[in-house]
């Protein structure tokens, strides 16, 4: 292993792979048939406090090491990548709250979150602002004590079981808009829901639309001051792109697995398929790169642990690498495979409609080269 994982952690990981290897491997492909939140691996993640890692010691985390997350979260990528959302956005949820809460508002949230009481949301996309933020819609108007929210949010994980959720709406100062974020608890009156989307892959992470009909938010709910919602928004996106990395790796090593083994077993023109040349390079090109993106996780996340200087280029490039990387690997899977590896008999065909999304959200990968190459023009 990395000499950057410490015994401790290495016991974590082993764990996290021997429950899911026993509890939630037999029910991968149903939890993609049937398309709906995985309760199940809630619990199970609720009762071996896997939830516990996203969450900081003082308010009932286990470390609070980035790291230590991302190792977990390969080991559940590996069997199922819908359950490693179930722990990513647990993650990306609780980000704004941890990063830029004040007192009061971690000590209502983070301890629930740590036991999976809560399931927190992030709710920035809209279908007009994706990739282009400053051209969200939702506006919060100030009324006495409170402030009005009115919008839609879009391709939000987890809508359907989420509470709370960081709201991302524009303030008007002087003139100008600042975009704030808002907590906002579920059972709030104006607070609805609409349909989750019938998606390619990650079919058993539901993506929903939330709606804000003149909510009404006590000015105790706003994260950090107005106008800090930006920031907010892509420093948690930067520990975000980090778990997508270390979900893509999981992902492509379950797949590779999948692979050999099916490669050690197949005969044709009288040998294994394991034993032709193009096979063996076709192993041996996924395994480096693989590695090759462990490797640079690893350092984004060490680098995010230890607030180093440049953990946001480290964070893009480690997003982008292994997105790319898991579409070539899951792909060559299901190559290898031929006609099965096209039927849901096996699980590449599911591993790689899950890659797809990887390259898409918490910033689509030509966003990742711009944030990269502007760190670059600024150093």
């Amino acid at each position: 292993m990395d000499p950057r994982i410490n015994e401790e952690q290495l016991m974590m990981m082993r764990n996290v792979r021997k429950i899911m290897e026993e509890k939630v491997a037999p029910r991968a492909a149903e939890i993609d048939e049937k398309a709906v939140f995985p309760r199940d691996v809630h619990q199970l993640f609720s009762e071996n406090e896997i939830y516990s890692l996203v969450v900081p010691p003082e308010y009932g985390g286990l470390d609070g090491q980035l790291l230590t997350l991302c190792i977990c979260i390969s080991e559940i990528s590996r069997v199922c990548a819908s359950s490693s959302m179930v722990l990513g956005n647990q993650s990306l949820g609780a980000a704004p709250i941890a990063l830029r809460g004040n007192e009061q508002q971690k000590s209502r949230y983070l301890p629930k979150t740590a036991t999976g009481e809560l399931l927190p949301c992030f709710a920035l996309t809209e279908p007009n602002a994706g990739s282009d933020v400053s051209s969200m819609q939702t506006r919060a108007v100030p009324d006495g004590d409170d402030y009005i929210i009115s919008g839609n949010k879009c391709f939000i994980t987890h809508a359907e079981v989420g509470d709370p959720f960081t709201v991302f709406a524009k303030v008007r100062v002087n003139g100008k808009d600042k975009i704030t974020a808002f907590i906002v608890d579920r059972d709030t009156p104006g607070l609805s829901f609409g349909k989750n989307e019938n998606k390619m892959g990650l079919r058993g992470s539901p993506t929903g639309t939330v709606i804000l009909e003149n909510v009404r938010v006590p000015k105790e709910n706003i994260l950090g001051n107005i106008g800090d919602g930006f920031r907010i928004a892509f420093d948690s996106l930067d520990k975000g792109r980090i778990m997508t990395g270390a979900m893509a790796i999981g992902l492509a090593q379950g797949a590779l697995e999948c692979a050999r083994d099916y490669a050690k077993t197949r005969v044709q023109f009288g040998k294994l398929i394991g034993e032709q040349q193009g096979i063996q390079f076709m192993l041996a090109d996924m395994e480096t790169s693989i590695q090759a993106a462990r490797s640079l996780m690893l350092t984004a996340a060490y680098k995010y642990d230890n607030k180093e200087a440049d953990m946001v280029r480290f964070s893009a490039m480690s997003k982008l690498f292994a997105t790319d990387m898991v579409m070539n690997v899951t792909t060559n899977a299901v190559q290898i495979l031929g006609g099965y590896g096209y039927c849901r008999e096996y699980p590449v065909e599911r591993m790689m409609r899950d890659a797809k999304v990887f390259a898409i959200f918490e910033g689509t990968n030509q966003i990742q080269r711009i944030v990269i190459a502007r760190d670059l023009m600024k150093d």
